[in-house]
């Protein structure tokens, strides 16, 4: 199995063991969907440079590389066919998505205005905690592209890594627990993630921790953090000994998602007039 596959076989296993139910929701790899590509290409001709210029991840992004690609200047415009091919109405976003979500909205207006009403306009579904910051630079996402690997926990990570990339955590040198994501950021950012799994809020965290120092309460979060993904990681290792079953989730899913696919791509032809 080379690593792509490698990589869409696991994350299946943990979209799996995480809760997601195939009976329920149509999980299926992107890429064997056409209709997600021969859309993006229709929906980029009526977007313009300067809009997608605008998104604060091109502006990010692009800085890391001394020449730019143009799949990472548009790839805004694929997230827009991701959602509008399958007429979404409602999409769970990170806070830092908000914008793509608006162009979404604006390439969906703007396909109804030109060519006919095809497609709703999503609304975003904002969690509570919205945005998790890196271990390492606290000001930027926890993100699984990030080049450090102790930035980020992996549900796949073993109790010791866990443990490690959070006892190593960027924080400050004030000892005690307080909250403050402007001017403490890092421990700031580790209440969220207790905050998150444990569903109190970071005011009844603070109060809970008094007392303890910051090696003190990383070694407790740690602790919630590894309680936390055990069974995601259990269920996540028990799948992957049934690759079959995994597959066959996979293709029941692409053949689900390629009937609503293919249906809105033929209308979108129509009305363009490709057909």
């Amino acid at each position: 199995m080379n690593k792509d596959r490698e990589n869409i076989v696991g994350m299946a296993a943990c979209l799996l063991a995480c809760g997601v139910n195939p009976s329920k929701t149509i999980l299926f790899q992107q890429s064997t969907i056409s209709q997600h590509t021969e859309l993006a290409w229709i929906l980029s001709c009526l977007c313009t440079m300067p809009r997608l210029e605008c998104l604060p991840q091109w502006k990010e992004k692009s800085q890391k590389y001394q020449e730019p690609g143009v799949g990472l200047f548009i790839y805004p415009i694929l997230q827009a066919a991701d959602i509008l091919l399958y007429k979404a109405t409602e999409v769970p976003v990170g806070e830092d998505q908000v914008h793509h979500l608006e162009l979404a909205r604006h390439l969906a207006k703007a396909f109804n205005r030109k060519y006919g009403v095809i497609f709703p306009r999503p609304v975003e579904i904002i969690g509570e905690v919205n945005r998790i910051k890196s271990l390492r630079d606290p000001n930027s996402k926890m993100s699984k592209s990030e080049a450090n690997p102790m930035g980020r926990i992996e549900l796949t990570d073993s109790s010791d890594e866990i443990y490690e990339k959070i006892k190593k955590s960027v924080t400050d040198f004030t000892p005690h627990i307080s909250y403050d994501s402007d001017q403490r950021p890092g421990v700031s950012n580790l209440i969220q993630i207790h905050a998150a799994l444990t569903g109190q809020s970071c005011e009844q965290i603070v109060q809970e921790s008094a007392g303890l120092d910051k090696v003190a309460y990383k070694s407790r979060l740690a602790e919630i953090v590894n309680e936390t993904l055990a069974p995601i990681k259990t269920e996540t290792a028990r799948l992957l000994q049934d690759k079959h079953y995994i597959s066959t989730v996979m293709e029941q899913g692409r053949d689900k998602a390629n009937m609503i696919a293919s249906k809105t791509y033929s209308q979108v032809k129509q009305l363009v007039g490709f057909s």
